[in-house]
């Protein structure tokens, strides 16, 4: 196990995408050495450091059925209790043998936000021929977000979806988000910009908005004023065009999510991990419905007003 994670460690950094890296890195910024800050791709330094008894340790401290949600879709409702009591009841796990060893409580530590800057220098392997990518440098800007549980939860997802964005090629097509603001006021404009990508990321305590930016590195500078600038406009004016779109491609995104069974009782599962109960697709879609302008502006000065944090 242990060969296999430094495999895929050598793997992700070797890999010319540096999305999950990156997810880590404007974490770290922006939570600085403290929960959600906390690294979620394993140091190579620490990997040796784990044994059989600290994974049974993290096991009987998370695996508890207070923790746990067992969701079925399409299945009878005894056939799913008898068998979660016949995998999950009736069967011990190995981890709940009471071996004598204390066990250590969770931590529920709250989230701080504190933004920051880190920046660390990832030599990239070139990958010619026809999928290959050039040489590029990425910019992470990020403002403190909402959580799940936030009332401008809902406006902030239509925010992230006008802002939109992807990569300088794409084939286009319905849905695709082509005419948001980060293709419109970027990708569209500045031949140089590879990739411009807004994201949300919510969370029981906080959340993190940001926006992910890829080009030459000699355009490094160029990235952080054109980011910011766009990120500044959030507080502007709101085209109503713009913001229909934004709530149509949302809730499309929602609708069409939805229509694969597997996704349906993931859903079911974290929406009652997270509140304790389902909220229903067209509880969603009406929500999306009832955003206003007013609510974009918002809470774009809302996040304007936060530390940014740059990766």
């Amino acid at each position: 196990a242990a060969q296999y994670i430094r495999f895929e460690l050598e793997t992700l950094m070797s890999r010319p995408e540096q999305e999950h890296i990156l997810t880590d890195m404007i974490h770290a910024a922006a939570y600085r050495d403290n929960t959600l800050g906390l690294p979620k791709i394993c140091p190579a330094e620490n990997i040796n450091k784990i044994d059989r008894s600290i994974l049974l340790q993290y096991l009987k401290i998370h695996y508890v059925p207070s923790r746990m949600v067992v969701a079925g879709v399409g299945i009878d409702h005894n056939q799913l209790v008898d068998s979660v009591q016949k995998y999950f009841v009736d069967k011990p796990p190995v981890w709940g043998v009471d071996d004598g060893t204390s066990v250590k409580k969770i931590d529920h530590s709250i989230s701080q936000y504190t933004g920051g800057i880190i920046q660390e220098d990832c030599k990239i392997p070139l990958h010619m021929g026809p999928s290959g990518l050039p040489e590029l440098a990425h910019v992470v800007i990020g403002l403190e977000g909402c959580s799940h549980q936030d009332p401008d939860f809902i406006p902030m997802c239509v925010l992230s979806v006008m802002m939109g964005g992807g990569g300088s090629f794409s084939a286009g097509g319905p849905g695709k988000g082509m005419y948001t603001r980060l293709y419109t006021n970027v990708l569209n404009r500045y031949h140089w910009m590879f990739n411009a990508t807004a994201y949300n990321q919510t969370y029981s305590d906080s959340g993190l908005f940001y926006i992910h930016a890829s080009a030459p590195p000699n355009h490094v500078r160029d990235i952080i004023d054109v980011i910011t600038k766009e990120m500044s406009a959030m507080a502007g004016e709101v085209g109503n065009t713009e913001l229909r779109r934004a709530k149509t491609q949302l809730q499309s995104m929602i609708l069409m999510n939805l229509e694969a069974r597997p996704v349906v009782f993931e859903d079911i599962a974290r929406q009652v991990l997270a509140v304790g109960h389902r909220k229903l697709p067209s509880t969603f879609i009406q929500e999306i419905e009832n955003v206003t302008k007013a609510d974009i502006e918002r809470i774009a000065t809302r996040l304007l007003k936060s530390q940014p944090s740059v990766a």
